[in-house]
């Protein structure tokens, strides 16, 4: 059954009132933030050049979590969504106040990610290209569920170190779900609506977190983000197997993936513990080649959206359909994935061989290798 008018609706209005929310929560979050000395300082790895609070990610969450109950048809799955949600945000929220160690703050999040998959939300079944479709049994199906969910908001985590940088990823990740989930029969509307709802709060949080930002999101924030990103497609997407596959999500959240894949071979290669912060993520590594923060988030942007445009023209076009190969969406499909392999290709030039060329660089590299051998 196709989406009537008021399925449409609720998604517009979804966003709208997450937008509105965020956007006039959030100077008070900063504000309460600055009180309470929840903030970050311009030291170490941070790139900020002034104090600026953060626990953004309460504006955030209540920016996600009224729209929700306002839009969202409130089923024990959707229950155990805003559940699992509300913890992840507390988690982070208690990492943004004293910090966390690495384990407690891994149990957290496993406790959130479990939640929403106890309640139902979790890979049933999946489409992937050439294997086909696959049911998966509940004792492999719920691990691998809550193991997806804690991945993604670390990497979603991971990616926030510059201004605008998570919300604006997250923004797009979210824009794409929609258009997907609107694509599909009329069951996946939840899925839709609450990617609509976190769309709309991550465009009202970068009202005040673009460079220079004004507040951060904080643990609080990249853990809620992550968290809800990470559920929708195991919500909607992945049960919908005959009609859309794993691929779609891997390549939608490809930047946080990539970020972070990046970062754990680089620590496990210097044996480093993989849990330990550094300056080797995609945005520092622009900042290092000399991009400003303004910059090298646009360069992010963009490239997270000829990614997302790659899985929009996969799910739209669909170029083998019914067993045919059809000629003009296959051009359409393979001009598109082929500018999603220039950036991607254009990104490794500029983070490997521009380095390469700069003795800056160089020399900065040749240092932190000495240091971490006499570590």
């Amino acid at each position: 059954m196709l989406h009537t008018l008021a399925d449409h609706l609720s998604v517009i209005w979804g966003a709208l009132l997450a937008a509105s929310i965020v956007v006039l929560l959030t100077p008070a979050v900063g504000g309460m933030a600055r009180l309470l000395g929840v903030v970050d300082r311009p030291e170490g790895r941070r790139l900020n050049r002034s104090t600026v609070p953060r626990l953004g990610g309460l504006a955030l969450f209540f920016g996600v979590f009224v729209p929700a109950l306002a839009f969202l048809n409130l089923s024990g799955e959707t229950r155990g969504l805003l559940l699992g949600a509300a913890v992840a945000t507390t988690v982070g929220a208690i990492d943004d106040f004293r910090g966390l160690r690495w384990w407690e703050k891994l149990g957290g999040q496993v406790v959130a990610a479990a939640i929403p998959v106890g309640f139902g939300i979790w890979v049933h079944r999946f489409t992937f290209p050439v294997v086909g479709i696959h049911t998966l049994p509940k004792w492999f199906g719920m691990p691998v569920s809550v193991l997806w969910i804690v991945a993604i908001m670390n990497m979603v985590n991971f990616l926030d170190g510059l201004d605008g940088l998570a919300a604006g990823v997250s923004a797009i990740s979210a824009f794409t779900f929609t258009l997907i989930a609107l694509s599909l029969p009329r069951p996946e509307i939840q899925p839709a609506i609450l990617s609509a709802i976190v769309l709309g709060a991550a465009l009202g949080f970068l009202r005040h977190n673009v460079y220079p930002a004004r507040i951060f999101m904080g643990d609080s924030g990249a853990l809620l983000l992550g968290f809800v990103l990470a559920a929708v497609p195991l919500q909607g997407l992945l049960k919908t197997a005959s009609v859309v596959t794993l691929f779609f999500p891997l390549l939608v959240l490809a930047v946080p993936i990539l970020d972070t894949s990046f970062v754990v071979a680089k620590r496990l290669k210097y044996r480093q513990p993989v849990y330990a912060a550094d300056r080797h993520h995609l945005h520092h590594r622009f900042v290092n080649i000399g991009f400003s923060q303004r910059r090298a988030a646009a360069y992010i942007w963009l490239w997270c959206g000829t990614l997302a445009a790659t899985a929009l023209a996969l799910r739209f076009f669909k170029p083998h359909q019914h067993g045919v190969w059809h000629l003009w969406r296959t051009v359409v499909v393979g001009v598109i994935g082929l500018v999603a392999l220039a950036a991607s290709v254009y990104m490794v030039y500029l983070l490997e061989i521009v380095k390469l060329a700069n003795p800056i660089i160089r020399r900065r590299e040749e240092q932190a290798r000495a240091e971490r051998k006499t570590a």
